[in-house]
């Protein structure tokens, strides 16, 4: 930056003061005096300024004239081209940059709620109001005297709109109610001390988002389903539904979307939950089965860290409206293999893998695997389709792949060759990950167990690991590119295998670790320059490498192909939209040469 433009820049900030007279502070702007410096906070952003201690006589100064509007002390006290003018004139700049001035108006001096409630939130607060004294909306309800439907209306007639009570027979449960305005609708149910409102969208949309809510948060059969809840309870969902209503339509931001709530998933709608006891209130993203709307139809991307599929995980595993049930280590012990678990048609599935965030990973992607299952409860159970599920269609194919090849070749005798693991010149022994998990079995937990490694087909670079005790009962197995990788997941798979078992569990099943999740793990990882394949993401790194000529091959030899799938069970229609939603790619493969 020159010396020239540097100064241009001061000039204009200088000038902001001047320019001062037509802005005031948005109403409800919270400030806190630091050593060196202020922080400010409204209702969208925040910023804090700091470097001098003269910062907090600078916005005494400056809040003083954007309250009263009278600047021509300011301009007084900061002639033009002085230190002090030019030091507010930054300061009046960062209050730009971060939305926490608004034009004035003659609604400044409206003292109602609503106006000021605009005048925090809206950019054009006059043009918001306008849109709002318009509305003619509609409060739709089985009874319009419910305590609901009365205080919906309050709500909408304090903030400036007109609203009609109407007794609809599209809304038959007595707790809930549809705001509808236009062609946008809010829809918000109350009972038994649970509430929710939906997120905006089409009349069609809301309602169908409300049934299914009503459903997965049990209100149909909660006490005091005829609407009643505390009057502050019944006030503040009323309240939120009106809210969200006039925010889509005057186009102001949804209030889910205030504040840097990280487990709300971007371009998804989301729902407010509020409960009595505990006494909570707070937004969850939604991922409906319903896709009526073309953004709820929209496909997003897949996520690209782990991170980010993680906090999609949590999306689909919300404990209140997920379409799955969260993947928890509870009270699982996480040494020496990390274990995850959660519910599933028949018993709990416990996923195990080297970190517990791979072991959540690949019980959610096991979980929706058995809930989408054409045939009997797990994909496994039966000949025909079989469903696969990953973060991505690499991560997917990788389950797909690796299972048809395991699941064939542990049944044929001659896939599984013997092999003298206690011979350390073997090849797979010198891989520090195979040595790890191998010891680990046989040393720490006293496994008496053989592995075999063995390449599946000549010039191909898939290799079949197999762990069996002394019964021949397989404990583990891996298909992967190399005989180290193949050697390190099987004993890892067996290890899991034995950890999970020994605890009090019942009608418990085990998912096996793979490499598939390499890619994912892998993705935009961060690793110091002395890590070695000693270290679980350098190794899954190398391990995600050779994952696209490892797939190829494994197309070769198993034929697999995909089929044409869709859910027919509500049941699995909910976790196929789920996953939908987050992103995720579902699989249907058939067929295969073994």
């Amino acid at each position: 930056m020159t010396a020239e433009t540097v100064r241009a820049e001061v000039d204009a900030q200088s000038d902001d003061v001047a320019a001062l007279s037509g802005w005031e502070l948005r109403p409800l702007i919270g400030v806190s005096a630091l050593r060196e410096g202020i922080h400010l906070r409204g209702r969208r952003s925040s910023v804090t300024l700091e470097g001098s201690r003269a910062l907090p006589a600078l916005w005494r100064m400056l809040e003083q004239a954007l309250r009263t509007g009278d600047h021509a002390a300011l301009l007084r006290q900061a002639p033009a081209d002085s230190a002090l003018r030019k030091a507010l004139g930054t300061l009046v700049a960062q209050l730009h940059a971060h939305d926490l001035l608004v034009e004035r108006s003659a609604a400044a001096h409206d003292p109602a709620a609503a106006s000021r409630w605009l005048r925090a939130v809206a950019d054009q607060p006059d043009a918001a109001a306008a849109a709002i004294a318009a509305l003619r909306p509609q409060v739709l309800a089985s009874d319009p005297g419910s305590a609901l439907a009365q205080a919906a209306g309050r709500a909408l007639r304090r903030c400036g709109a007109s609203p009609l009570s109407v007794a609809s027979d599209a809304v038959t449960d007595p707790g809930r109610i549809v705001l509808v305005a236009s062609v946008l609708a809010v829809a918000a149910g109350l009972a038994g001390g649970t509430a929710f409102v939906t997120a905006p969208g089409s009349p069609e949309q809301v309602r169908a988002d409300a049934a299914e809510l009503t459903a997965r948060l049990g209100l149909t059969s909660a006490p005091g389903w005829s609407g009643g809840g505390s009057a502050a309870q019944t006030a503040m969902v009323a309240g939120a539904a009106a809210q969200r209503l006039l925010c889509a339509i005057a186009g102001l931001p949804d209030p889910a979307d205030e504040g840097d709530d990280q487990r709300i998933l971007p371009d998804r709608p989301a729902v407010l939950i509020i409960t009595d006891r505990p006494a909570q209130a707070g937004y969850h993203s939604w991922l409906g089965p319903d896709l009526l709307d073309p953004d709820r139809a929209a496909v997003i991307a897949p996520p690209d860290t782990l991170g980010e599929a993680l906090r999609r995980i949590a999306a689909l595993g919300d404990d209140m409206i997920g379409p799955l049930a969260p993947p928890l280590p509870g009270a699982l012990p996480q040494l020496p293999a990390a274990l995850a678990s959660c519910p599933v048609p028949g018993g709990i599935l416990v996923a195990g893998a080297a970190r517990l965030d791979l072991a959540r990973l690949d019980a959610i992607c096991r979980a929706a695997e058995l809930r989408l299952a054409v045939r009997g409860l797990s994909s496994d159970s039966g000949a025909g389709p079989e469903v696969a599920v990953g973060v991505d269609p690499g991560h997917a194919w990788g389950r797909a792949l690796r299972r048809a090849a395991g699941h064939a070749l542990a049944q044929a005798d001659a896939g599984l060759p013997q092999a003298d693991t206690g011979s350390p010149a073997q090849e797979w022994l010198a891989h520090p990950q195979a040595r790890h998990w191998w010891t680990t079995l046989t040393e720490r937990l006293g496994a008496r167990a053989r592995l075999s490694v063995a390449r599946t087909a000549p010039d191909e670079d898939v290799f079949h690991a197999a762990v069996r005790d002394d019964s021949g009962a397989l404990l583990g197995q891996a298909v992967e590119a190399t005989a180290g990788d193949a050697a390190a997941f099987a004993a890892l798979a067996a290890t899991v295998q034995l950890h999970a078992s020994a605890q009090s569990a019942t009608d418990h099943r085990i998912s096996w670790p793979s490499g598939a999740c390499a890619p994912i793990t892998a993705a935009k990882a961060q690793y110091a320059g002395w890590e070695d394949d000693g270290w679980t993401t350098r190794w899954l790194a190398g391990v995600a490498a050779r994952e696209p000529a490892f797939q190829t091959a494994l197309r070769r030899q198993t034929g697999l192909r995909i089929r044409p799938w869709e859910p027919v069970h509500a049941d699995a229609r909910a976790v196929a939209a789920g996953l939908h939603g987050c992103g995720f790619a579902v699989l249907c493969t058939d067929g295969g040469r073994r």
